[in-house]
């Protein structure tokens, strides 16, 4: 491997503090945020702001915002990227169907980073965007990607991390992750309640590609007060398909089933 380059590391570093939900930040805000000295801090920002990776913001005189070209190269990015464009079209036809909030997303570590989102038209409904990322032991979508991960790529991934808690009922115990995600293997889909929101509970399904591999996973998410048993049932399968017909359009063939190649050593 070879090495890193650290002026390029502590400008990706920059860019990458926009991605924290910032909308705007000084130079003394990525100072303190990154603990650099300020004369390097300046230099950054202004050679980021040459090339049009930042822009000053007008309103704001000493910050800087995104740039044109971060949009440059994410639109070039989801250009390439099938799963988002197919995705984002799935997702639409699913929220359709069913007028809840529909989620597609990727794991990464052990976080996932929603890359496509299509909105309930209900008043009362979750609120989330794409490109925001969540613990995944907390989410329908990681405990699904979690479940299709070869157990030795799981006990990898999660020992020795802490399991933080968003709500008080999410999972915070390692035995009983491990025991959610069982049950997800069992199921071919996943649930969590309130986990990640207090007010909202999630489906989720697998998303496989032309190999057969987990790429990704579509949640369905319901405010409680539209939420039932019976209302659990439906939604799993309108994941389940949804989840499936992506899957065809990314080449999928066969009936995705969980578990193919993922969970076959003991615990």
């Amino acid at each position: 491997m070879g090495r890193l380059v650290p002026a390029v590391t502590r400008a990706l570093d920059v860019l990458e503090l926009f991605l924290e939900g910032n909308g705007s930040l000084s130079a003394p805000d990525v100072t303190r945020r990154l603990q650099l000295p300020r004369t390097t801090v300046h230099e950054l920002l202004t050679t980021l702001a040459a090339r049009s990776y930042l822009a000053p913001v007008p309103e704001q005189p000493g910050h800087y915002r995104l740039g044109v070209r971060t949009y440059q190269l994410g639109s070039r990015y989801a250009e390439q990227l099938d799963l988002a464009a197919e995705g984002q079209r799935v997702a639409r036809e699913v929220a359709e169907t069913c007028d809840e909030t529909v989620h597609v997303a990727i794991l990464e570590d052990t976080d996932v980073i929603y890359i496509a989102k299509v909105d309930s038209t209900h008043a009362v409904r979750m609120v989330s965007a794409a490109g925001r990322r969540l613990p995944a032991h907390c989410t329908s979508v990681g405990k699904m990607l979690l479940a299709s991960l070869p157990d030795a790529e799981l006990t990898a991934r999660i020992t020795g991390r802490e399991l933080t808690a968003m709500t008080p009922h999410s999972v915070t115990d390692p035995a009983a992750l491990r025991a959610a995600l069982d049950l997800v293997g069992e199921r071919g889909f996943a649930v969590e309640h309130r986990e990640s929101n207090p007010d909202v509970s999630c489906v989720a399904a697998p998303v496989r590609d032309s190999s057969g591999e987990v790429v990704a996973a579509l949640s369905i998410s319901v405010p409680m007060i539209r939420w039932s048993e019976e209302r659990e049932s439906e939604l799993a399968r309108l994941a389940r398909d949804g989840a499936a017909e992506l899957s065809t359009r990314l080449g999928h063939r066969g009936r995705p089933v969980l578990g193919d190649s993922a969970r076959q050593a003991p615990r």
